[in-house]
C-alpha cells in the first residue's frame, strides 16, 4: 500500500518544512561521510592558500598575495604563487584549494587564447568575468564535499570604449561582485579589509590617488598585519626574506614586481 500524503502522515508535524528537512525526516537524505585517508583513517585535510587582496591606485590595479599554503595547522609550502596571469591584461588571485584554482586558471587561459585566435579580438570583460563564474559554479559539487573551495579575485584592464581598470571578487558559488576601490578574500581578509577601509577613508590619500610605492606599502602593511592574527597568512617572512607576490595590471599590461623592489619599499615604509 502506498504511503499517505504528508498531510495525512501521522509523523507530519504540521509546521512548514523545506524540502531537505522532509527528506531527512523520511530518512531519504544521507550525509556523505567525511573523506578519509587510506592509511590510518585520518581525516583528509586539503591544502589551502590564503590571503589575497587587490586595490585600485593611480597606476591601475595592484594584486597581492602572501606565499603560505597550509593544510589544517601545518605549513605545507611558503612560496606558493597565488597571483596568476591569465592573459595580457587579466589577473586571477586565488584563495582556497590551489589544485582546483590552478586548474581553473589553466582553463581560463586556454579559453581566452582560443577566443582571441578564432575571433581575432580580445574577449570582452563581461565574457571573462562570466567564464570564471561558470567554472566556480561547475565546481560547487566539490565545494559541498569540502574538498575544492576556491574564492578568487579577478582584476583586468578594459581597453574598449571607456578604458578603465576593473576589479571583481567572487563567492564559492560563482556570484561575482564588481568593486570600485579594493577587495580581499581568504582567512586573513577581515584584517586586510579593515586596513584598506581605514586607508581609503581616513588615510592621507584615497587609494585611487596613491602612486606605486604607496600602494605597495599599504598592501605589505595589510598582509603583515593579517599574519599577526591569522596563522594561515604568511605576511612578510623577515628571516627567510620571503615577500608577498605582487602584480600590477594597467593599460600597458601586467608587471610583476621584483622582490628587490618589494624589499626596498618594505624597508623604507613598513619595517
Amino acid at each position: 500500500m502506498d504511503k499517505p500524503p504528508l498531510a495525512l502522515d501521522p509523523n507530519f508535524s504540521g509546521a512548514s518544512e523545506d524540502f531537505p528537512a522532509v527528506l531527512r525526516r523520511k530518512g531519504l537524505l544521507q550525509i556523505a561521510p567525511e573523506p578519509t585517508a587510506a592509511a590510518g583513517h585520518h581525516p583528509f585535510v586539503p591544502t589551502e592558500s590564503t590571503t589575497i587582496l587587490a586595490l585600485k591606485f593611480a597606476g591601475g590595479v595592484l594584486v597581492a598575495g602572501d606565499r603560505r599554503a597550509t593544510a589544517g595547522n601545518t605549513v605545507v609550502y611558503d612560496r606558493a604563487d597565488k597571483v596568476l596571469e591569465i592573459d595580457r591584461h587579466s589577473i586571477m588571485a586565488i584563495a582556497g584549494v590551489p589544485a582546483t584554482a590552478w586548474e581553473m586558471a589553466r582553463v581560463l587561459e586556454h579559453s581566452f587564447q582560443y577566443f582571441r585566435r578564432t575571433q581575432l579580438q580580445e574577449m570582452s570583460v563581461d565574457g571573462k568575468v562570466r567564464a570564471l563564474s561558470k567554472l566556480l559554479r561547475d565546481n560547487f559539487g566539490f565545494v559541498m564535499q569540502g574538498v575544492g573551495v576556491v574564492v578568487p579575485i579577478f582584476a583586468t584592464y578594459d581597453g574598449n570604449s571607456k578604458p578603465e581598470a576593473r576589479l571583481y571578487f567572487y563567492d564559492a558559488m560563482g556570484a561575482q561582485f564588481e568593486v570600485t576601490d579594493y577587495a580581499a578574500t581568504g582567512s586573513g581578509s577581515p584584517a586586510v579589509r579593515g586596513i584598506l577601509y581605514y586607508e581609503n577613508n581616513w588615510g592621507g590619500k584615497k587609494l585611487q590617488q596613491l602612486n606605486e610605492d604607496e600602494a605597495i606599502a599599504i598592501a605589505l602593511r595589510a598582509l603583515d598585519t593579517a599574519a599577526e592574527a591569522d596563522t594561515s597568512t604568511g605576511g612578510v617572512d623577515r628571516s627567510g626574506k620571503i615577500f608577498p607576490l605582487i602584480k600590477i595590471v594597467s593599460r600597458d599590461g601586467i608587471n610583476t614586481l621584483p622582490e628587490e623592489k618589494i624589499a626596498a619599499v618594505f624597508r623604507q615604509n613598513v619595517a
